[in-house]
């Protein structure tokens, strides 16, 4: 019993890693259109500017609010770079499909390669803070705490993202322009500031991921953010496009799903359930799971 209950809140917390990094991934896709294969840049720029302001920031560190405060650094490094990329080079391609993914691509391998020339291509110990270390038990399972941190920072960013989009009038935009965009532009809306503000949300989500992370593995690498945007492309995938709430739930069956069977079974198998998965979800809803069906 104490083995199950450690596999799922282990599960849980990976899960957390997941919706962080597709839940923008989703809104950016769903409003603007945008597969956006550079999303997993603003993860490793918020992981090292986190990395980077704990020890150089003043009044940052690992501990306390000093932690905190690196935290809320990486995570506005990460909301400036995504809001830079949609402005600078995402705006003028919108529409054209074909370049918007050659750009984001290769904006991704200049970024690692960006990374790996500044901090070097090891991995760096990450600063975690000293009580994420320790364990808590529960259902007699002892259950480190910087699980139940991802857990609880993935839930508080998925409240504020669900009573953003429902009781703000750029939420609403975003929610309109997701299921028409054509006309929320008839009714006279600038779409664009929607799109640069769904951008920086998904970077400001992803940074915060990034940080999250480091505490999570325990290190921080310039392909972090690679490595966890596979999986986040197919939470979204499953999740269905555009939908914060779909990701969330694939995001858990993902992880759970990954953490059992990569336990439970031989190394990897996790991984290839996971592909099964999205598999699956395909052939039954095209969609996705919060998706529309698509009608004749």
């Amino acid at each position: 019993m104490s083995t199950i209950v450690l596999m799922t809140v282990t599960g849980l917390g990976l899960a957390a890693l997941y919706f962080l990094v597709a839940s923008g991934l989703s809104l950016v896709f769903g409003l603007a259109d945008v597969l956006n294969f550079a999303h997993g840049l603003f993860l490793s720029v918020g992981a090292y500017a986190t990395w980077w302001a704990a020890g150089n920031l003043p009044g940052a560190g690992s501990d306390g609010w000093g932690f905190v405060l690196a935290v809320a650094f990486g995570v506005l490094a990460g909301t400036v770079v995504a809001a830079l990329v949609e402005l600078v080079m995402i705006r003028p391609l919108y529409s054209r499909t074909i370049e918007q993914v050659l750009v984001t691509v290769g904006l991704s391998l200049a970024g690692v390669a960006a990374l790996q020339a500044g901090f070097g291509a090891d991995p760096r110990p990450f600063p975690r803070p000293s009580w994420t270390q320790q364990v808590v038990t529960i259902a007699e399972a002892r259950v480190p705490l910087d699980r139940l941190l991802l857990i609880v920072a993935a839930l508080v960013v998925l409240g504020l993202l669900l009573a953003f989009l429902r009781w703000t009038r750029y939420g609403l935009i975003i929610r309109a322009g997701v299921e028409n965009r054509e006309m929320v532009t008839a009714l006279g809306i600038d779409v664009r500031k929607a799109f640069t503000l769904v951008f920086a949300i998904g970077g400001a989500a992803a940074a915060l991921a990034g940080a999250l992370s480091g505490v999570y593995f325990g290190s921080v690498s310039p392909t972090s953010g690679a490595s966890l945007l596979i999986f986040a492309f197919i939470v979204v995938v499953i999740g269905g496009m555009g939908s914060v709430s779909g990701s969330a739930i694939a995001a858990v069956a993902v992880g759970l799903l990954q953490q059992f069977v990569n336990y439970y079974g031989t190394s990897g198998a996790g991984d290839i359930c996971v592909v099964a998965l999205l598999a699956v979800v395909l052939l039954w809803r095209p969609a996705g799971l919060a998706g529309k069906a698509a009608t004749a």
